[in-house]
C-alpha cells in the first residue's frame, strides 16, 4: 500500500495486488452543505451520466459497454463517490472517463430524470417495510439533512432546478475533501496524476452539516389500508464511526439480530414466539450520527406483543452479562463478515475510500478488527446500558 498527494491536494493510495486482470478505483468528495430542497444531490448523482460537453448520454453508455468498464457515481449522506472498475488496459480510457464527466457534465435530462426519480419513489413507498423505514428516518432525523426520506423528497423534488443542481455539483468540487483509492496490478501514480490532478483541488472547507440533536421518546404510527403485516422499527442516535463504542455497537449488533437463525431477537422472537419470519437489528452509520435499529414484521395481533419482546431483550443485553461463548462467536461471525466484504478489488477500493473521507487512515479496517477482537462482555453490557435508554423512536405502519 503506497500513499501519496496529488498535486491539487487530493489524498491517494495505491494497493498493488498482482496477477489481478481488473483495476478497481473509489474517488469520494465529502458533502459539506446540506441540500436546499430534499431531492437536489439524488438528481444531482442521476445526472452525472447524462452526457459531457464531448459525448452524450449514449456515447457513453456505449464506451463503457464496448470496453466493459463499470462505472458508477452514488450519492451518500456525508459524500458523493465516483468509482470504477475496468481492464488493466483499459485503465487510462476509464481514467479519462471519469474527468470528462467531473469536469464537463452537462446534467442533460432534467426533466426526464425528476419524473423517473417521482415515479421510482412512489413505486418503493408501495412497500410496507419501506413505508416504515421511511417514517422512521424522517422521526429520527427530523428537521435534519439525514432525514430526507423518499416521501420528503416527493414533497420537495419539484422546487428543484437544473441551475440548483449545477450549483450543487459546483459546490461539492470546490469546498469537498477528496479521496482517492486504487486497488490492482498497478503503481502508475503518474497516469492518476495526469487525470485526476487537473480536478478541483481537495479542500478541508468546514462542514455545514451539524450533529443532529439528541432525542426525546416518540411514537408515530402510519395507516396502509392493504397492508398484510404490520411493520415495527424502534431505534436510537449512537456513536458512529471513530467513537470508543463504533465496535461495541458493531458486535451488539451481530448478537442482537444481525447475525441471522444464531441472533437473540430470532432465536427468541420468532423460534420460541412465533411472532415473525423476519426480525433483524441494523447499525447504520453516518459522519455525524449513528443509528441502531430493530425491525420486525408481524401480524397486526402481534404489535404489542413484539414491542415487549424487543424491551425484554434489551433489558437481557443491559442486566445480564453475554457469554464469553457468545462473544467470541460474534467476533468470528463479524470478523468473518468484514473480510468477506473485502475480497475483490473494487470492495477493498471502497473501503479504503470510505475510511478517508472519514477522516481514518486507509487502512483503518485493520485497525477496527483489531478492535473487535479486544471488545469485553463488561463492554457490551456498557455500552448497552449507556445507549438503549428510553429516548428512542417507535415507528409502527399497520392495517
Amino acid at each position: 500500500m503506497r500513499e501519496f498527494i496529488l498535486t491539487n491536494g487530493i489524498k491517494a493510495c495505491i494497493k498493488r495486488n498482482e496477477n489481478t486482470p481488473r483495476i478497481a478505483l473509489t474517488l469520494n468528495i465529502a458533502i459539506n452543505k446540506p441540500e436546499k430542497f430534499a431531492g437536489e444531490y439524488s438528481l444531482l448523482n442521476r445526472l452525472l451520466l447524462k452526457g459531457t460537453k464531448k459525448y452524450s448520454s449514449e456515447d457513453i453508455a456505449n464506451i463503457l459497454d464496448e470496453n466493459a468498464i463499470e462505472l458508477y457515481t452514488e450519492m451518500k449522506s456525508d459524500y458523493l463517490r465516483f468509482r470504477f472498475i475496468c481492464l488493466n488496459e483499459d485503465f487510462e480510457l476509464a481514467l479519462s472517463i471519469l474527468n470528462d464527466i467531473i469536469l464537463n457534465s452537462t446534467f442533460e435530462e432534467f426533466d426526464k430524470e425528476l419524473t423517473k426519480l417521482k415515479g421510482e419513489l412512489l413505486a418503493e413507498l408501495d412497500s410496507a417495510k419501506v413505508k416504515v423505514s421511511d417514517l422512521f428516518t424522517k422521526t429520527i432525523y427530523k428537521n435534519h439533512f439525514y432525514g430526507h426520506s423518499y416521501t420528503k423528497i416527493l414533497e420537495e423534488a419539484d422546487k428543484v432546478t437544473k441551475q440548483d443542481v449545477i450549483d450543487d455539483f459546483k459546490t461539492i468540487l470546490d469546498t469537498g475533501k477528496k479521496t482517492l483509492a486504487i486497488v490492482g496490478d498497478t503503481d502508475n501514480s503518474e497516469i492518476i496524476e495526469k487525470y485526476l490532478g487537473k480536478i478541483p483541488a481537495s479542500s478541508e472547507a468546514k462542514s455545514l452539516i451539524e450533529t443532529p440533536t439528541a432525542l426525546k421518546q416518540e411514537y408515530t404510527e402510519l395507516i396502509k389500508e392493504d397492508a398484510n403485516q404490520a411493520q415495527i422499527l424502534q431505534g436510537w442516535l449512537v456513536p458512529t464511526i471513530g467513537d470508543k463504542h463504533y465496535e461495541t455497537l458493531m458486535l451488539l449488533n451481530i448478537i442482537l439480530g444481525a447475525s441471522g437463525l444464531s441472533s437473540r431477537l430470532f432465536l427468541e422472537l420468532r423460534e420460541k414466539k412465533g411472532l415473525a419470519y423476519t426480525v433483524r437489528t441494523s447499525y447504520e452509520t453516518h459522519e455525524k450520527a449513528a443509528v441502531f435499529s430493530i425491525y420486525i414484521g408481524t401480524e397486526p395481533i402481534n404489535i404489542k406483543t413484539s414491542i415487549e419482546g424487543f424491551k425484554e431483550e434489551i433489558e437481557k443485553i443491559k442486566n445480564i452479562r453475554v457469554s464469553e461463548e457468545e462473544l467470541h462467536n460474534a467476533k468470528n461471525n463479524l470478523i468473518g463478515k468484514q473480510q468477506f466484504l473485502s475480497e475483490t478489488n473494487s470492495q477493498q477500493a471502497n473501503s479504503m475510500a470510505y475510511y478517508s473521507i472519514m477522516g481514518k487512515p486507509f487502512n483503518h479496517r485493520d485497525t477496527v478488527l483489531e478492535n473487535i477482537k479486544e471488545v469485553t462482555a463488561d463492554d457490551i453490557q456498557e455500552c448497552a446500558r449507556k445507549f438503549f435508554n428510553d429516548d428512542y423512536i417507535l415507528a409502527v405502519l399497520k392495517p
